[in-house]
């Protein structure tokens, strides 16, 4: 039996500090755009090997890097000089009792269906260049995958927590409105490239919100100016409209700009994400697992996307993480905030950590004791659970990004 250390915490829950801090980048940041390809190509391979075989094998595609292109935005629309170039490494099984895995083909294709599907203006055949650098595993690593029972390839550590803070909603709601489909439609100006920082003291909430325009969309500096208000204002409209403990609410949106600088002063795409000319991307660089980056949080430094999904706990643990510590807090009454630790050894077991710690604050009147016998209940069902946590990773229909 997997032993579970509890401990009862003497912290004041992140949501009732004084200061908070907390930063989404959106689905158009280069950082994203790795981690999203990635992921995508990961899922691929899955798809691949169980139709080639019947099962999972071995990849790790976690070395994504995008080298952002050239372009020359206009207002009116501008142009695009040089492509995105996207570097795809790390290792990738491609051979199948003597049959060849298209890895190159998958992984390409892959990525071509990620970047049509969720940036409106990338065409991947004019706007992106991909470079293959995935070669196959060490035959160690790629033995476990033979085994019984899957153990884990590597030792590790992950953590997750819960319940999420009103700031932390609001980054996500605030990224997720501006990306939403309907946004699009009303506000089309509006790229993917979107990056929210929240910044909280006390009951008072400032976001500063980073949103690549879609040049051809803007006419004049005074549309874009003009926009930018109905934007912002729109924005702060709508999140303050989910405000329940935050008093105050302020929205910032692209504090750079400068209208004397004509275009210089305005932030302008071609494409709607700066990976066009300005930025370059890398994977494990941007959200964790859960969407967010919150620097009041403990997180992990493991690069969870394109991880394999059943055997990899650098992914399957900070995803299982932060499930256990979201039931944990919702099951278990008595806990104000509950953070859980996993740590995994490799070779061991998948479903036997080599550690799980949990640290409670727990609520007025509460403590870690009257709660201990449902919380270890709740981590035992949750890895009596993992199979399906992994069948969920390896479909893509858990988001570790």
């Amino acid at each position: 039996m997997t032993r579970i250390t509890i401990e009862q915490l003497p912290h004041v829950p992140v949501a009732l500090r004084q200061a908070e801090h907390v930063e989404r980048k959106g689905l158009g940041h280069p950082d994203s755009i790795c981690d999203a390809v990635m992921e995508a190509v990961s899922v691929a391979l899955c798809a691949a090997y169980r139709a080639a075989c019947g099962r999972v094998l071995h990849h790790n595609v976690d070395k994504g890097l995008l080298v952002a292109g050239q372009s020359s935005p206009r207002l009116g629309g501008g142009t695009v000089q040089r492509p995105m170039r996207f570097v795809f490494g790390d290792r990738a099984t491609a051979v199948v009792g003597g049959r060849p895995i298209p890895v190159g083909e998958i992984v390409e294709t892959a990525a071509r269906k990620w970047l049509r599907e969720h940036l409106r203006f990338v065409d991947p055949a004019l706007h992106a260049v991909f470079q293959n650098e995935i070669q196959p595993g060490s035959a160690e690593l790629v033995g476990i995958f033979s085994r019984d029972v899957l153990s884990a390839n590597d030792t590790s550590a992950a953590v997750g927590y819960a319940p999420l803070t009103e700031t932390e909603r609001l980054v996500l709601q605030a990224e997720r409105y501006l990306n939403s489909p309907d946004y699009k439609r009303r506000f089309p100006e509006v790229g993917e490239d979107v990056k929210v920082m929240a910044v909280r003291r006390g009951r008072q909430v400032s976001l500063t919100v980073a949103a690549a325009f879609v040049d051809r969309f803007v006419q004049t500096a005074q549309t874009y100016f003009e926009r930018k208000r109905e934007i912002r204002d729109d924005l702060e409209r709508r999140l303050r409209s989910q405000l329940h403990d935050i008093d105050r609410l302020d929205v910032d949106l692209n504090t750079l700009d400068d209208p004397g600088r004509g275009l210089g002063g305005m932030y302008l795409t071609v494409l709607g994400t700066s990976a066009e000319g300005a930025d370059g991307g890398e994977v494990g660089r941007g959200n964790r697992v859960n969407g967010l980056i919150s620097l009041h949080r403990p997180m992990s430094l493991e690069a969870a996307a394109g991880k394999n999904p059943v055997s990899h706990v650098g992914k399957i643990y900070n995803v299982l993480a932060h499930e256990m510590a979201e039931r944990v807090h919702k099951s278990c009454e008595g806990v104000a905030e509950a953070t859980v630790w996993l740590a995994s050894q490799i070779g061991r077991p998948l479903d036997d950590p080599w550690s799980v710690a949990v640290e409670l604050i727990p609520a007025a009147g509460a403590s870690a004791a009257d709660v201990e016998r449902s919380v270890r209940e709740t981590i035992e069902a949750e890895l009596r659970d993992l199979p399906k946590l992994i069948e969920r990773l390896v479909l893509g229909q858990l988001p570790v990004c």
